[in-house]
């Protein structure tokens, strides 16, 4: 009789616990799945974030020599007028 509440003490949290596990196991491919898509959309976050800041310096570059073609033109109109 002992044996049995043995084997009850320690069969039925096992089972609990086994029970209890089950639903996160089966939940593992899809969050292995859902971790390499955020893995993915961080690399192609950072990739955009590199062609912005190519995009800024290019804009940049762009204004100052709008800016120095402004300058050279009221140079130029100023020498007619």
């Amino acid at each position: 009789m002992l044996i049995w509440i043995v084997l009850a003490v320690v069969l039925l949290p096992l089972v609990a616990l086994a029970l209890a596990v089950r639903p996160v196991l089966a939940r593992l491919p899809r969050l292995r799945r859902a971790a390499v898509a955020l893995q993915r959309r961080a690399a192609e976050a950072e990739a955009l974030r590199e062609t912005a800041e190519a995009l800024q310096q290019r804009a940049e570059d762009v204004q100052r020599r709008l800016d120095t073609t402004s300058h050279r033109l009221a140079v130029i109109k100023g020498k007619r007028g």
